[in-house]
């Protein structure tokens, strides 16, 4: 589906009946990245309408080169949850890049949102001041890996932690057909230039008291997963969780964990009265 923001098409894919959520993808990968790890959880966890955004850049949405900035990106967020689902109340998820914008959202228009989900999301907009571990591989099927062509194993080895088969074709499905049609020159643009918010997205006016969860891969090089410790006071019904074994992809290496948590945060919306508002 295409939804129409000044000159831009942004295009999305709903699934469901039932309470909105809107689901941000992050930098690169597409909605696939998303959709791939979510909708096992939603099989058994109804009730809920999903809107998965492919956001500027990735999948089916072009960047204009008019947008040079997070905060448009963000503009372009709030313009299709007018369009799509106005005046409504919603959750929010967001992943990596995603997860900074939904916290923009949250800053904006706290009032909208039921609840927050987090995964592995972006906190330092900079990329030289993030605390991050070292890259490793904790689980490795030297067989498999050997079995890829040379230029996808240096892919998928350069930031998984589980490197077996089974994360591989997942990753390949869901998050690298993404990454094959990314507008890699936007994002390399965005990141040098435009990708911290103009206001301090973390410097909450009050706190966000909905029921929130975070994500984190205690394996993450690429985002970390300390960082992200230092705004939890900002989310006072925010379950926490560092996973071993995880880095980047958590959901994909952590799948029966990843299950597990999300279906508990859908639960602790549910039980939230604001919600049937």
């Amino acid at each position: 589906m295409e939804c129409q923001i000044k000159d831009l098409s942004v295009h999305y894919e709903v699934f469901g009946d039932g309470h909105s959520i809107v689901i941000l993808n992050g930098a690169g990968p597409d909605h696939r990245c998303m959709s791939g790890p979510l909708e096992p959880v939603f099989e058994v966890q109804s009730g809920w309408k999903r809107f998965y955004l492919d956001l500027p850049g990735t999948g089916k949405t072009e960047a204009k080169e008019w947008l040079t900035s997070s905060d448009q990106i963000l503009d372009i967020v709030f313009g299709f949850i007018e369009s799509v689902i106005p005046d409504q109340r919603f959750a929010l998820v967001g992943s990596s890049y995603g997860g900074y914008l939904a916290r923009g959202v949250v800053y904006r228009r706290p009032t909208l949102v039921d609840g927050l989900l987090m995964i592995c999301p972006a906190i330092i907009a900079d990329r030289k001041k993030r605390t991050l571990p070292q890259h490793v591989a904790l689980v490795r099927d030297a067989k498999f890996m050997d079995s890829l062509e040379p230029s996808q194993r240096e892919l998928f080895e350069s930031f998984a932690v589980v490197q077996t088969k089974r994360t591989w074709e997942r990753t390949r499905d869901e998050v690298i057909t993404g990454l094959d049609i990314a507008d890699k020159e936007f994002f390399s643009r965005l990141q040098a230039h435009g990708y911290a918010f103009s206001f301090g997205v973390d410097d909450m006016p009050s706190s966000f008291d909905k029921p929130t969860l975070i994500l984190v891969g205690r394996q993450d090089a690429i985002v970390g997963y300390s960082d992200a410790w230092g705004i939890v006071e900002n989310f006072p019904r925010a379950t926490f969780a560092v996973l071993d074994r995880a880095g980047h992809n958590l959901p994909i290496e952590q799948e029966a964990l990843f299950t597990v948590l999300v279906s508990e945060w859908l639960e602790r919306m549910e039980e939230n009265p604001a919600r049937a508002a």
